[in-house]
């Protein structure tokens, strides 16, 4: 700062004036005084200096009067440029009603290299700046400036800085830190400036998009108007749909109240299509059309006997609703009250014994469509009775989507493993089942998503389950059991041939002239192959013997004979021998029978002492029953030791009972007569007669109670080799359920004292067999 003059001060508020600007400033009484007593000055310059707010400014801008005159609302002005940065000191005396004060002018040092290349960083900022704004003319102006302080000082006609900043500005006379400051600033304001376009464009193109799409659809409605072809998927053409529809009356209301909904709702919003899904959902489904059922009873037993063998408890219930719906449609009887006539079964049973099968046989000979829902896994409620419509992506329950894919109202629906469904935090899909198959509710029906009455009572409802302890005891209520057990040793040597066999040659490529599978074989397979109350693995064994001999015909073209002695050579060694006699050469060991969820099956119980000390070992995953029941037996042995020949000594030692394989979950009550007869084997030394099976509960006087699977055990000792099995007296009208070539196999002998199978099961004694 080297020089200083006297100066009167113009305060202004409005804009904040920096060197370089040309600006006009309206004269009121005060300003009109600063400019008179500048003119009568000796240099006529003016210092022009801010106020915003109560703070005395410390710099200013020396400014010379370029032009008087008046604003086009006829005020006085003055157009004012600035020239110089200056000081301001202490006020002084002065002519005139104007405020005089010492001013110091700021000297511009020559800019340095450095300064220079900020000014040049600074120069490409603004330019892309004005580039932004289009504005070529001021890029111009910019491009021909050199000095850094002017090109800095330009930020005074910026109009994204505020009053504040270009204060800061003026109080900076520091180029390289007015520099400084700027770069940062307008390198902030460009981010900024560049999101905010970014911005504008995408909802300008979003509006263009929106604009383009409604021209295009006023041009494709009005091109269709032209050739006479009506909106597709218009609210008059689902009005047209909806009455030309056959749908029942509560329904018919119903869909035209929503075609209402969908007349008042503009195209773009997302409840116009929420109404058009259910309106299209509601008239894809086939409310009027039903077929009719067959009323050749011979036939369709033909059909049902042509498609499996055996299972003759679910072709009589299917034969005996047939002859009941075409007794009563010949003597016009109808059904009153909205229920319909359709039946309710779930079919229980071991895997591959045909059960899901069995469902379309049952429809082709009902002469209806039929369906399949698998539930095995469903964990939602929603997937039962549908989701309710407020929700995104809502859609029917599986028995809704059932009936629309088969077309008809009385179709045979397959409701495939219904004891594997679950429940968690989204509900029970079990409860929801309650209503679909419950005959004197599921005529009225209701879908969350339909939110209608549908009709549901002339379905036939047919339910696989493989274990129904795992279906809800109220649902199981609900359903007509019945019950499919395993094949026998004849009943699948007949499967193999008539059904098995065939699939698998025409599978392999191969014809009845190129190989034969003689019924030793079959037998031989279902014997020693295969352990099973189904045929899958059966079948499967088939199977594979067949990929042998295509692989041999493809070497040597001969017909090809797969007898018993082939076996080995086709299928190796086989898996499943009897073991009975090998596993109770010793005592301690007795044979029980089991049902799992794969069928009946042979359980070795063995029991032996150890040590001094008394008490009772169990291993071999046994549940609470099962660990009850073996508690009850050694009660029932120590009680009754005299009477069935043990010392009670011998029970005095520590008894473990153990029942292989130690890998497999048991529980049950049907194992106490074995554990009774294993613990007296082990404690007189007798062992058990290896050709003997049994079960039963046991109770703490020896009485035999009842068990189930009677029908499923019998078969599982028959593919073990057992001849005879003591059965509780109290089942023996479950034996009228057993195939006849069963009875005749094993000999089935019903009792009620567990001291007599003990004494029928055990062998003779060493003294008695000597005596004799």
């Amino acid at each position: 700062m080297s020089e200083s003059t006297r100066l009167p001060v113009l305060f202004l508020t409005d804009p904040v004036v920096l060197p370089g600007m040309v600006v006009p400033v309206e004269l009121d009484d005060a300003a009109r005084a600063t400019v008179d007593a500048a003119r009568s000055s000796a240099d006529g310059r003016v210092l022009i200096a801010p106020r915003l707010d109560d703070r005395y400014p410390a710099y200013g801008v020396v400014a010379t009067i370029v032009q008087m005159g008046r604003l086009a609302t006829g005020e006085p002005a003055a157009v004012l440029k600035a020239e110089k940065r200056a000081h301001i000191g202490s006020g002084v005396s002065g002519p005139g009603a104007a405020l005089w004060v010492e001013a110091e002018l700021v000297s511009e040092p020559e800019p340095t290299e450095e300064v220079r290349a900020q000014a040049a960083e600074y120069k490409k900022l603004v330019l892309a700046m004005l580039q932004r704004r289009d504005a070529w003319q001021v890029i111009d102006t910019v491009n021909r400036m050199t000095d850094p302080s002017a090109l800095a000082d330009t930020a005074g006609y910026a109009s994204w800085l505020t009053d504040v900043q270009k204060r800061q500005l003026l109080e900076t006379p520091d180029v390289a830190t007015r520099l400084t400051v700027l770069t940062g600033w307008i390198t902030d304001h460009l981010a900024e400036v560049e999101v905010t376009d970014k911005i504008a464009g995408d909802v300008r193109d979003g509006m263009e998009k929106t604009q383009k799409e409604f021209l295009l659809r006023q041009q494709l409605a009005a091109i269709r108007k032209e050739l006479g072809e009506g909106e597709p998927d218009g609210a008059d053409d689902y009005r047209g749909r909806v009455e030309s529809a056959d749908l029942p009356d509560s329904v018919r209301e119903a869909a035209l109240r929503e075609v209402g909904r969908l007349e008042r709702s503009s195209d773009q919003s997302p409840e116009s299509g929420w109404i058009r899904t259910w309106l299209d959902t509601v008239l894809e489904l086939p409310w009027a059309v039903t077929t009719d059922d067959s009323t050749d009873i011979v036939a369709a037993r033909a059909v049902l006997d042509a498609d499996h063998h055996g299972l003759d408890d679910v072709k009589d219930r299917i034969t005996e609703y047939l002859a009941v719906r075409s007794r009563r449609a010949s003597r016009g009887m109808t059904v009153v009250g909205g229920r319909g006539s359709g039946a309710v079964m779930v079919l229980a049973g071991p895997p591959g014994v045909g059960k899901t099968s069995l469902g379309e046989s049952v429809a082709k000979a009902l002469g209806r469509k039929f369906v399949r829902v698998a539930l095995g896994g469903v964990r939602d409620e929603a997937e039962i009775r549908g989701h309710r419509r407020t929700y995104v992506g809502a859609l029917p329950g599986r028995i809704v989507r059932a009936i629309a894919e088969a077309g008809s109202m009385n179709p045979v629906v397959l409701l495939d493993e219904i004891d594997k469904i679950g429940s968690d935090f989204r509900g029970d899909p079990a409860a929801a089942l309650l209503e679909v198959l419950d005959p004197a509710q599921n005529h009225t029906f209701r879908d969350h998503y339909l939110d209608l009455d549908l009709d549901l009572s002339d379905v036939v409802f047919l339910a696989t389950a493989n274990v129904i302890d795992q279906i809800p005891t109220a649902l199981l209520d609900r359903m007509e059991l019945v019950t499919i057990d395993g094949y026998t040793e004849d009943d699948k040597v007949v499967i193999a041939r008539n059904h098995l066999l065939p699939r698998q040659v025409d599978r392999a490529a191969l014809t009845d002239a190129e190989v034969t599978v003689t019924d030793a074989a079959l037998r031989r397979i279902a014997a020693d192959y295969t352990r099973e109350p189904g045929v899958r693995q059966f079948e499967r064994l088939l199977a594979k013997a067949l990929r042998k001999v295509a692989t041999e015909l493809a070497q040597d073209e001969r017909p090809i004979t797969v007898d018993e002695p082939d076996l080995v050579t086709y299928l190796g060694r086989p898996r499943f021998t009897p073991e009975a006699h090998e596993r109770t050469e010793v005592p301690g060991v007795a044979t029980g029978l089991a049902v799992t969820g794969l069928g009946g099956d042979v359980l070795f119980i063995e029991a032996s002492s150890t040590g001094d000390t008394a008490g009772l070992t169990l291993t071999g995953q046994l549940g609470d029953v099962m660990k009850e029941s073996a508690q009850i037996a050694l009660s029932y042995v120590r009680s009754h030791a005299a009477e069935l020949g043990v010392d009670p000594t011998a029970l005095d030692k520590a008894i473990h009972i153990h029942v292989p394989a130690g890998a497999v979950p048991k529980d049950g009550p049907s194992a106490g007569v074995t554990m009774v007869t294993a613990l007296v084997s082990m404690a007189t030394g007798r062992p058990v007669r290896s050709d003997v099976g049994m079960t039963g509960e046991v109770s703490l006087n020896g009485r035999v109670l009842p068990i189930g699977g009677v029908k499923q055990k019998l078969l599982a000792a028959q593919r073990a080799g057992l001849t005879t099995v003591f059965v509780p007296a109290r089942n023996e009208p479950d034996l009228d359920d057993v195939p006849a070539e069963v009875r005749a196999a094993v000999d089935v002998r019903p009792m009620s004292d567990v001291a007599d199978i003990v004494a029928r099961a055990l062998e003779p004694a060493r003294e008695q067999v000597a005596a004799a």
